[in-house]
C-alpha cells in the first residue's frame, strides 16, 4: 500500500492548482485523471468557447468594416479551418497542464478511475494508496432536461460541441444561459441561423436582470431568434433534421433545426466515488463542504464544480487555493468567502457582474435603502473610438456611496468590472474609484464616470452650488473696475 501527504482526484483547474500547491510546500502528492489533463476548461470550455468567439468577432467586424473607413464586404467561413485554429489554441495553451510539467514538480500522475474503498484509501487500476487528506476535483457533467425523445435523436452538450465538422446551417440551443447566449451568437456570426429556446421569462437569470434584458436586445437585433418562457415538450428526428416541439401559454409551435445543443446547466459528478464508503456526504447539488472545503470526513477536501455553488474556474481556483492550505499546513485554517465573486460572459458586448443586482438590493435593502448610477459606455471616448458604445456601467450604493454592486454591459467588461471587486472587497465607496487617476483614453473611465454621478447629484444638485453662487457674486470684481 502505497501513502501519500494528498491524493488529487481529477486534473481539472481546481485539481491541478490543489496539487502544484502542495508539491510546492513540498508534499509527497498523487494526481489522478481518468481522461486528460486540464479538464473543461481547457478542452470542451473556456478556451476553445473564446477562441471560436474570438474568430466569429473578427469575422463580425470584417464584415462591418465600414464603420473604420473601410469597405464592408462579406467574409466567406472556412469552418474546418476556423474549428483548427480553435484546436491550435488549445494546444498552445495545454503544455500548461501537461503530466510532464507536474512530474517534474514531484507529482505523481496516474491515469485512471479512482473510487474510495475506505476512509483514508483509494483504490486505482488495482492500486490502493493510502493518504493523509484527499481531494475531490472531479468536476461536473452537463444536466440533461427530461425532453421526451431527446434519448433518440443527435444533441450535443459543451462536452462534444467542439468536435463539429460541420457548421450547422441552423442551430438550436436548449438554455439561454452563459454557454447559451456565447455559442448562440459566436455561431450566428459564423453564418448559421440560431434559436435559443429559454424555459425562464430571462437570459442569463443569474445577472441584473435590466442590464441582462439589454443584452437580449441586442442579441435579437444581430439577428438571433430567442424564445422566453417556453417548454421543451418532444423532440424527435426527421430526416437528417431535428424538430423540437415547444410550448407556451398553452400553445404548442415546433422548431426545426440539423442541429442541437443542450446547454441548460451541470450536474456535479459524484457517482462512482464510492463517498459512501469514504463517508462523504452528497447530494443533487454536490458534495458537502464547510467553509474549509472539508467534507463530512475530515481527511477529505472537495473543490470547484462537483461541490456545486459558482460554476466558474476562477471559483475552482479560489477554492483549491484553500485547500492545500487546510490540509496540509498545521493549526492554519482559511475559510471560504463568496461575498465578492464576479462573472463574465463573454458575448459582444460581454456581460460582468459582481455584487448584488438590483432585484437583490431592493429585497435586502428596501427601495430607500440603496441607489442605482448608470453611465452609457456611448459617452466614453475610448468606446467611441473603437466603436464599441453598445452598453453601460450600472453602479449600485448604499445611501452614503458605499458600493454594494455593479453589473457592466461593455466591450471588455470581464476586465472592467475587477476594479469594482476590489472595492467590494475593501468595504469602498464610490470615492474611492472616483477620486482615483484613470488612464485616458480608456474603458476603464466609464467606471470613473459611473462614480463621478455620485458627486455630480451631491454637489451640483443640492444646496452647494446655490451657496456658492452667491458667495462667488459678492467677491466678484466689479465691471465698473471699482
Amino acid at each position: 500500500m502505497e501513502a501519500f501527504d494528498l491524493v488529487v482526484i481529477g486534473a481539472g483547474a481546481g485539481g491541478l492548482v490543489t496539487a502544484s500547491g502542495a508539491a510546492r510546500l513540498g508534499a509527497k502528492v498523487a494526481l489522478i485523471e481518468q481522461e486528460r489533463l486540464g479538464g473543461e476548461c481547457l478542452w470542451t470550455g473556456c478556451v476553445p468557447s473564446k477562441a471560436l468567439i474570438r474568430s466569429a468577432k473578427i469575422k463580425h467586424l470584417m464584415e462591418h468594416a465600414g464603420s473604420y473607413g473601410f469597405r464592408d464586404q462579406p467574409i466567406p467561413v472556412d469552418f474546418a479551418r476556423v474549428m483548427q485554429h480553435m484546436r491550435d489554441v488549445i494546444m498552445t495553451i495545454q503544455p500548461h497542464d501537461d503530466p510532464d510539467r507536474f512530474r517534474k514538480m514531484g507529482v505523481e500522475v496516474i491515469q485512471g478511475r479512482a473510487a474510495f474503498a475506505g476512509h483514508d484509501r483509494l483504490e486505482v487500476n488495482g492500486r490502493i494508496l493510502k493518504s493523509r487528506r484527499f481531494c475531490i476535483a472531479v468536476g461536473a457533467d452537463p444536466f440533461i432536461p427530461p425532453i421526451e425523445g431527446l434519448d433518440r435523436v443527435p444533441y450535443m452538450t459543451y462536452l462534444n460541441f467542439f468536435d463539429q465538422s460541420r457548421q450547422p446551417e441552423h442551430l438550436l440551443v436548449v438554455g439561454g444561459g452563459p454557454v447559451g447566449c456565447e455559442m448562440g451568437q459566436t455561431f450566428h456570426r459564423l453564418g448559421s441561423r440560431v434559436t435559443i429556446i429559454e424555459a425562464l421569462d430571462r437570459i442569463l437569470d443569474k445577472d441584473d436582470r435590466e442590464t441582462a434584458n439589454r443584452l437580449h436586445e441586442i442579441l435579437v437585433k444581430e439577428g438571433l431568434r430567442i424564445e422566453l418562457n417556453v417548454r421543451a415538450e418532444k423532440v424527435e428526428r426527421q430526416g437528417d433534421r431535428i424538430r423540437l416541439r415547444c410550448a407556451r401559454d398553452g400553445q404548442s409551435f415546433p422548431v426545426e433545426a440539423d442541429a442541437m445543443l443542450v446547454a441548460a446547466g451541470k450536474r456535479p459528478r459524484v457517482e462512482g466515488l464510492g463517498l459512501a464508503e469514504a463517508g462523504v456526504e452528497s447530494d443533487s447539488k454536490g458534495i458537502k463542504v464547510d467553509r474549509c472545503m472539508r467534507t463530512t470526513n475530515p481527511r477529505i477536501f472537495a473543490c470547484g464544480d462537483v461541490t456545486g455553488g459558482f460554476p466558474f474556474t476562477h471559483m475552482a481556483e479560489y477554492q483549491a487555493g484553500l485547500v492545500v492550505t487546510n490540509a496540509l499546513v498545521p493549526l492554519l485554517r482559511r475559510k471560504a468567502n463568496y461575498a465578492v465573486v464576479p462573472w463574465c460572459t463573454f458575448t459582444d458586448p460581454e456581460l460582468a457582474q459582481v455584487g448584488l443586482t438590483e432585484q437583490q438590493a431592493q429585497s435586502q435593502f428596501g427601495e430607500g435603502g440603496y441607489r442605482v448610477w448608470r453611465f452609457p459606455v456611448a459617452d466614453n471616448d475610448r468606446h467611441i473610438i473603437e466603436g464599441q458604445t453598445q452598453g453601460t456601467v450600472k453602479l449600485l450604493t448604499r445611501p452614503n456611496g458605499r458600493i454594494i454592486g455593479c453589473s457592466i454591459l461593455s466591450a471588455g467588461a470581464g476586465d472592467l468590472i475587477h476594479e469594482f471587486a476590489l472595492a467590494l472587497k475593501k468595504k469602498g465607496t464610490v470615492a474611492d474609484i472616483s477620486r482615483m487617476i484613470h488612464v485616458y483614453p480608456t474603458r476603464a473611465q466609464a467606471n470613473k464616470r459611473a462614480s463621478d454621478q455620485f458627486f455630480a447629484e451631491k454637489f451640483f444638485g443640492g444646496w452647494i452650488p446655490k451657496v456658492l453662487s452667491w458667495w462667488l457674486k459678492r467677491v466678484r470684481p466689479r465691471e465698473d473696475g471699482a
